[in-house]
């Protein structure tokens, strides 16, 4: 690993929690940068040893030894989901995630969602999600200062049919949102959206309109939409978001 402001082109750069944020899959923070060659052997070599011995107590024990071992396969070569496992209940934001770009390391401070089933549209889902206030109004009932997996386990994630509408929108909607440059083409073709820099009007837009679709999808009245933008943060500044979300929840009922 390189700690310097200059590293080589050719390395990847090491993510930390702050190195994203909702919806800024790049802050410009970095841990370090990785040879790839060097990470990359080491990667492969973690990943078949966690699988050979560590049983089911292994987070790669849903998965074939077919996958294990196809270096090809190694999450870092992809588009992943990753979030912050520090946090505080205090903050303005609760569960910060994220899509990490391909050929990116992650340190234990930004824990990453493996799938060994599902497709890239679930991943985005998954992500709108966890990027929506009514999940994290949720998670701020049990989150102090950090997001374990046996919280995280817990979360009640919505699972709609893959033909349902709410469905669809919240993946086009995460997928645009988090497809911001070039390195995430791969990702949107995936997701059929469009990639590159959004206008911040038009972000905006997206963000109210995912909450709302959100809010459908646990079934949500527009009163208890009110209450949990009410409840969510002591002083915050949510009546425009508030009246941006409940204008698109009535234009999807």
């Amino acid at each position: 690993m390189h700690f310097d402001e200059d590293p080589p082109s050719s390395h990847w750069p090491i993510y930390k929690g702050s190195s994203f944020d909702i919806w800024e899959p790049d802050t410009g923070i970095r841990y370090a940068w990785a040879d790839p060659h060097v990470m990359r052997d080491y990667l492969q070599e973690s990943r078949e040893n966690s699988f050979r011995y560590a049983g089911s107590r292994s987070a790669f024990s849903e998965f074939s030894e077919t996958w294990v071992r196809d270096e090809e396969k190694l999450p870092c070569l992809r588009t992943r989901i990753a979030f912050r496992n520090v946090t505080n209940r205090t903050n303005q934001r609760t569960i910060i995630c994220s899509a990490v770009p391909p050929k990116t390391v992650l340190t234990n401070a930004a824990p990453y969602f493996l799938f060994p089933r599902g497709k890239e549209r679930d991943q985005a889902f998954l992500l709108g999600v966890l990027s929506s206030i009514p999940l994290d109004w949720y998670a701020r009932r049990f989150v102090e200062s950090n997001v374990n997996y046996h919280i995280l386990n817990a979360f009640p994630v919505p699972r709609p049919e893959a033909d349902n509408q709410y469905y669809k929108r919240v993946v086009e909607i995460a997928g645009r949102l988090s497809a911001v440059d070039d390195r995430f083409k791969e990702w949107a073709e995936s997701l059929n959206v469009t990639y590159g820099p959004i206008e911040n009007d038009k972000k905006v837009q997206l963000i109210q309109e995912l909450d709302a679709v959100v809010s459908h999808l646990y079934n949500l009245s527009e009163k208890d939409i009110k209450t949990i933008f009410e409840t969510f943060h002591t002083g915050w500044d949510y009546h425009d978001r508030l009246n941006g979300v409940v204008e698109q929840y009535r234009s999807w009922e």
